[in-house]
Formats: structure tokens, sequence, C-alpha cells
């Protein structure tokens, strides 16, 4: 590998690694079902992905960065490099019933979303490195209290900066595996106020310093000469967290806080274990077609302050995810060269507050325009979820997303030829 492309590739992952501080402070909307466990969990999903519902597993492209199963880096090209970018902007809307009175909301959010880049190592393995979001907390109510008011907030997440190999062995067969390292800091303050106008803050903080491994699998069967049929699989081990949870107590009329305890997670909070399976059919690289199923049994796993909260408990989390994309002309006129997504999918989420199960599910489509001239895509997609409590709705919510991802492709390893 020449020293221009490495020098070139460690530029780029220098950008990701100060995309870091970005992202850690970006927060999207608010969300009171936020405030369970680690907050609303990612998917690790680009932009193209999420325009298909969210599916990936089975995705095996050599021109997209698949994060969601590892094993598909070995399919990039030996001459590509790729990086891809993405950011979202989200319209949230909320109703509750409060005394019989129906009580809307409606907050805007957004911001970076994920960085990645791939580049090939062999003809037969290929890596990727990049900072994606784990989970996400931001939440503010309030209520009454004796004497006074209360007012929760929270805010923070838990972000993900990855490296991961793929090998083919043989065949259509491909193994891949990311280590992560996950970092990032969870906020959840409550506030006091007296009707003497007396103000304090309680805070916890839940500090995240920990590494994470995914591992995956894939392999592609041939149909004919045009088509083939693509298998995926992912599994993620459950594991006890590492870093710090403390604990503050400010009275705002004095300077300095009260610290009031400093814990290690380990043994007190963990992680559940994720499997993915996916299943996609490709038509004459026109037709894409893509079936996935996530199942993560968050029983098992330990979060203190849920586990001892009468108002939520940990379950079992699983998603549904379908999608397509269909391109009339890989080598047709601009139009026809146009890659036009959609998808859908079901979430039944890993909280339950007050006894009810937190569901999402939400459609979504999109497109892949070409730069001319290049093989990048510009991905433009929009989507609408809703995400509610069930039996009892609580809170309901209903998001309109807009996500923007640019995937640059382009050739930096072909030899220049000597005339």
């Amino acid at each position: 590998m020449k020293t221009g492309i490495i020098k070139s590739i460690a530029a780029v992952a220098a950008l990701i690694i100060s995309s870091a501080t970005v992202l850690m402070a970006q927060n999207g909307v608010v969300t009171p079902y936020s405030r369970y466990g680690y907050g609303l969990l990612s998917d690790n999903a680009s932009a193209a992905q999420r325009q298909m519902g969210g599916v990936g597993y089975a995705m095996a492209s050599g021109r997209q960065i698949n994060v969601m199963n590892p094993a598909s880096y070995a399919r990039i090209d030996s001459l590509t490099f790729l990086f891809d970018m993405g950011v979202t902007a989200t319209q949230l809307w909320q109703k509750e019933t409060v005394g019989g009175a129906e009580v809307s909301d409606a907050t805007f959010g957004g911001g970076l979303d994920y960085v990645t880049m791939q580049f090939p190592l062999s003809k037969r393995m290929g890596m990727s490195i990049g900072l994606l979001p784990f989970s996400s907390v931001g939440y503010a109510f309030g209520n009454d209290i004796a004497h006074g008011t209360a007012s929760r907030q929270g805010s923070g997440s838990i972000n993900e900066l990855y490296a991961g190999v793929a090998y083919r062995p043989w065949g259509g067969l491909s193994l891949g595996f990311n280590i992560a390292y996950l970092f990032g800091t969870i906020f959840n303050d409550t506030y006091a106020i007296t009707q003497s106008g007396s103000t304090s803050l309680y805070e916890r903080q839940l500090e995240v310093r920990d590494w994470y491994l995914n591992i995956g699998a894939q392999y592609v069967q041939r149909i004919g000469k045009t088509d083939r049929l693509t298998l995926g699989l992912t599994f993620s081990p459950g594991k006890d967290l590492h870093g710090n949870t403390r604990t503050y107590y400010y009275d705002i009329d004095k300077e300095n806080p009260e610290a009031s305890g400093n814990n290690p997670l380990a043994g007190r909070y963990s992680f559940a274990s994720s499997w993915g399976a996916g299943v996609s059919y490709e038509w004459r690289s026109r037709l894409l077609v893509e079936a996935d199923f996530t199942y993560q049994p968050w029983s098992k796993a330990k979060y203190l302050d849920i586990n001892n909260n009468s108002e939520g408990v940990l379950t079992d989390r699983y998603k549904i995810a379908v999608g397509l994309q269909w391109q009339p002309n890989p080598r047709g006129s601009y139009l026809r060269r146009i890659q036009y997504r959609l998808g859908g999918n079901y979430v039944r989420d890993y909280i339950i507050v007050k006894g009810n199960n937190v569901r999402q599910y939400g459609v979504s489509m999109g497109f892949g325009f070409p730069v001319p001239g290049f093989k990048s895509v510009v991905n433009l997609g929009v989507s609408w979820l809703r995400r509610q409590a069930t039996p009892s709705p609580l809170i309901r919510e209903d998001y309109l997303q807009i996500s923007l991802g640019v995937n640059f492709n382009e050739m930096w390893f072909r030899k220049n030829k000597l005339y």
C-alpha cells in the first residue's frame, strides 16, 4: 500500500475520531421513553439501509459500507475506498391524556449520525473503521410534589468507535468481526423547587468506558448467471459493563456540590447479547429484497435503577424489518441509474413502563442519487414511525425523519500505467 494512500486513510481516520466530540454532544429529539435503561438504542444502519426499513444482515455489497454485518467488508473491490457519513433531522409530535384532557407537544432535533470508512487489505480481505451511536438519552418533564415542584431532565449518549476486518476463505462465504470501544456519559437530573423559592439538584451520572464485540457471517449463493441469494448472521455476546456511576447533590445557593457516591458498573450493569439473521435476494443487479430479524434478551441484563424501580423493568427486545431497492438500469440514463428504496419495521423495545410494553413501527422510503462522473452516491430519504406503550398508550409519539448520507466511492488503489 502506497505511503500517500496510507496518509490519506490516516487523515480520514483522524476526521472520524475528531467527530467524536460532535457526536457525543449531539442530542436528538426529547422523549420520556429514553429515561429508562440506557436510552434509545441504535441499530447501526446507514442512511441507505434506513430507507429500506433498517435491513442489512444479508446485504453483501462492495459499494456500500454495512456495519450491521462486519462479514460484508470482504466484498469490497480491491481498488476501492469507501467513505460514508450521515446526518438526520427529526420532527417529533407527542400526545398524552392528562386528567381527561389531551396534551400535545412538538420538538425538533438532529445532527451528525455516523461517520464510517472502508478499504481493502487484500483481494479477499477488507477493513472498516468508524464512529457510531450506541444509545442516546434526552427527556424533560415535571410534576407537583409536596410544598413545591419537581423537574426531571436527562441527556447524553453512549458511542462506539469501532474497527473491523472480514475475510473470504472460499467461495461465497465471508467471516468478519468488529471490536468497538464504547464511551460516553448519561446524565439524569432531578430538580426540586420549593414554595419558598429554594432549588436543589440531585444528579446521577453513568459513565461507560468498555469494549464490545460483534461477529458476523455471510454466504452468497449464485442462482444462474445474474441472480444471487445471501444469508447473513451476526452475534454480539452479552457482557458486564465497565465504568462508573457518580451521584451529586447541589444546593443552588452553594458553589460546590456534595458528592454522595462513586461506584463501578461491573456486577451492577450489563448489556444483553444480540442475535441478528437476514436473507436477501438480488435479481440482475437491479432488484434487491431483504428481510431481517433481531433478538436481544434484555430480561437477562442488569441495570440497577430499572431493577429497583417499580415504574420500569427490562424485557426482551426484537425487531422485524423488510426492505427493497430498485435500480431500473445500472448502466442506463441518469434517471434509470437512481436507486429507489422502500421499507418498514416493527420493534418491541427493551423496557416495560408501568406494566406496559413499549413498541415502535414505521415505514420509510428514499433515493440513491448517483454523482455524475463518479461512483459516489447521495442517499436522501424520509421515514415515519410511531412509538407508544401498550395496552395503555401512555405517551404516543409520531416521528418524521429526514436522513441524508453521502457515500464516497473512489478508486484509490489503482496503479497508474506508464506510457
